[in-house]
């Protein structure tokens, strides 16, 4: 099966990280990055302030459904740092974003390991970490709206690396 793992960086909503997590859950994800100020639940060695740390846990609860039980979840500021162990780890470093090197998603013969980087739905995945990607992937879209809400079209790319027969 192959290894695919999750990194969201800068995501606004505890919401849309709750839903993420469950669709990561879902799809067999080997384990969640959380990166930048995206919210994250309580987790081993969390040094917010309680009442900070509480009210993210208790957002993201509502639409994980127990997913943050069930894998592996981790957090760091420095998503550079995060990516440059990952790549000599032997991972695929893909981008899901709209950019003048993407490719469309249905064109993507994804290796044994990847790691899927998601991030701002408005502003997009800064320059600086899409120029340490590997890959930048994109879904078309056909319809007057130029993109998706974040986990809907993680839950595509997600559908599409796990289950692309090779």
């Amino acid at each position: 099966m192959r290894d695919i793992i999750v990194i969201a960086h800068n995501l606004r909503s505890a919401h849309n990280v709750g839903s993420l997590l469950r669709t990561a859950e879902c799809m067999a994800v080997k384990r969640v990055i959380l990166t930048g100020y995206t919210p994250y639940p309580i987790i081993k060695g969390d040094n917010r302030l309680p009442h900070i740390a509480n009210k993210n846990h208790n957002l993201i609860l509502k639409t994980a459904l127990g997913a943050q039980k069930l894998i592996p979840i981790e957090h760091s500021n420095d998503i550079k740092t995060v990516l440059i162990k990952l790549s000599k780890a032997g991972y695929t470093l893909c981008a899901l974003e709209q950019a003048s090197r993407s490719i469309p998603l249905s064109s993507f013969k994804p290796p044994e390991k990847i790691v899927l980087i998601v991030g701002r739905e408005v502003e997009g995945i800064e320059q600086a970490v899409l120029k340490l990607c590997d890959k930048i992937l994109e879904i078309p879209m056909l319809g007057k709206k130029e993109s998706l809400n974040v986990v809907q079209a993680s839950a595509m790319a997600l559908y599409h690396l796990r289950f692309y027969s090779i």
